[in-house]
């Protein structure tokens, strides 16, 4: 059966799954409606290589084939493919990670002089993406469970609620961890430069 565009946008989440358990093919639809989300978020959580963050995408999508019998339909699905592609994501920045250990590195100064004191900067788009940058950079140097929430709240634009379901933490950790990770980014963001 070929599958167009139009035929998967009439499917519901919910049909998408069921018909995939029953032929192969519709899982290509979920892949569709998802993948593009899914690799920004990958990427957003630090794993910037195009090709890394595809190979994290794809054992991703493995195991949600290999899962999808058992997703509950009492759940959003958009939370649970982000709790597995979170788990993917996390495994692939910890196995980066462990060959670095021991290694100390010292807060960047110099991320923080391109940023302005007050509003009266350039509102260009090269300005601004100047500015995504510095904010992406910042969000970086932050500890991972505060990075976790601040990437899925502002920038995937997620609910207390998705994000509960993502982290599997309670509604009221994620509103400490979002509440703890603006200090650390203001923190970040007020140290002198030199």
């Amino acid at each position: 059966m070929h599958f167009t565009k139009d035929i998967c946008r009439q499917l519901s989440d919910l049909e998408i799954i069921h018909k995939s358990l029953e032929q192969v093919d519709y899982f290509s639809c979920l892949y569709e409606r998802y993948e593009a989300s899914l690799l920004r978020y990958v990427k957003r959580m630090g794993v910037v290589a195009e090709e890394e963050a595809q190979d994290v995408l794809q054992e991703a999508f493995i195991k949600i084939w290999k899962n999808l019998h058992a997703f509950d339909p009492s759940l959003k699905l958009s939370s649970w493919l982000y709790r597995i592609v979170h788990n993917q994501a996390i495994s692939c920045l910890r196995k980066k990670q462990s060959f670095g250990k021991g290694r100390e590195t010292d807060f960047d100064e110099g991320l923080l002089a391109h940023i302005p004191d007050d509003d009266s900067g350039e509102n260009s788009p090269e300005a601004l993406e100047e500015k995504d940058q510095r904010t992406r950079e910042l969000i970086d140097q932050l500890p991972l469970p505060y990075k976790e929430v601040i990437v899925l709240k502002f920038l995937e634009d997620l609910s207390y609620e998705e994000i509960s379901d993502v982290l599997k933490i309670p509604e009221g950790t994620v509103a400490t961890r979002i509440n703890r990770a603006k200090k650390a980014l203001r923190k970040l963001s007020a140290q002198p430069t030199f």
